[in-house]
């Protein structure tokens, strides 16, 4: 039998508004009413994402940037709560899209961008390079087609990870790749 009086921090089973880390003053012994993990619920508030989180950029330029990019997309997936196979599914995808910005196009940016359509959240990816293009797009997404060394894997791979993807290029100007994970 459980105690009627415990620490607000040592809850008996985590929950979205609880956390281990929780340890203020005010968690001390209360009672087991809704009250008293109120300031677990406002740490769990806080540790969401904040407006600055609601979109950005980075630069693709180097394989650091693309291990910088992997990175982002895992903090932005498990903020978003993403499922740790839809976080791979995401961090797979943005990697080998960051590799083909840096490899194939010279160098461009990823931004990204959280949508929110009333009943769901996902993360937006655009990756932007002004390198050589595509000439025949849809050969590009063909399985085992490759412009270069590779196993052609890499955009029809990224395709089947997520669930919008939107691949546009002008030879000579560049190509753009938008893919889209919802929640």
């Amino acid at each position: 039998m459980r105690p009627r009086w415990w620490s607000a921090c040592s809850r008996p089973s985590p929950s979205r508004s609880w956390s281990w880390a929780c340890r203020w003053k005010a968690c001390a012994r209360r009672s087991t009413s809704n009250a008293a993990w109120s300031c677990c619920r406002a740490a769990a508030r806080r540790s969401r994402l904040s407006v600055e989180d609601a979109g950005g950029s980075l630069p693709l330029r180097s394989e650091e940037d693309i291990v910088a990019s992997r990175q982002k997309v895992r903090v932005l997936t498990q903020q978003l709560k993403f499922s740790l196979v839809d976080q791979t599914k995401m961090v797979t995808a943005a990697s080998e899209l960051s590799r083909n910005t840096v490899v194939h196009g010279g160098g461009g940016e990823m931004r990204w961008q959280l949508v929110d359509d009333g009943l769901r959240r996902g993360l937006r990816l655009l990756f932007e390079d002004t390198g050589p293009g595509i000439p025949d797009t849809r050969l590009a997404l063909t399985d085992g087609w490759t412009s270069g060394k590779g196993m052609g894997l890499g955009l029809p791979g990224s395709k089947r990870l997520v669930h919008e993807f939107e691949l546009q290029s002008v030879p000579g100007q560049g190509t753009r790749v938008s893919i889209l994970r919802w929640k």
